[in-house]
């Protein structure tokens, strides 16, 4: 249902930080992160627009790796508990939307280390 992940400029810059605090070289571990993060977030995220302005951009199979079919089934079961059509354009639109909310989190958090990010 999703072929390609990609980061606003926003996000990109989000990324470089959460790199930075942490040490992980790879974005598709820190964007699994950001989704995990945001999924567990009971609240329903707000749509917004987001660009797809930056160079960051990866396939689906990259983001995901072995775990790229439970990622999409964690990612339906929330649209299921909000209350949203399973379509691909909404699974596309909430996917980028609880990438960023994520992305946003863990970096507006006063978490500093690889350590501390492990412990959400």
């Amino acid at each position: 249902m999703i072929d390609q992940v990609r980061v606003s400029e926003r996000g990109r810059m989000q990324l470089i930080t959460i790199k930075k605090r942490t040490g992980v070289q790879n974005w598709n571990i820190i964007c699994r992160w950001a989704l995990v993060v945001s999924l567990r977030n009971n609240t329903k995220p707000a749509l917004e627009n987001i660009p797809a302005d930056s160079s960051v951009e990866m396939t689906w199979r990259t983001f995901g790796g072995t775990y790229e079919k439970v990622y999409l089934g964690l990612l339906i079961q929330r649209l299921i508990n909000d209350e949203i059509e399973i379509t691909k354009d909404n699974v596309n639109v909430y996917f980028r939307v609880h990438l960023h909310r994520g992305l946003s989190f863990l970096t507006t958090t006063k978490l500093k280390k690889l350590k501390d990010y492990l412990k959400i």
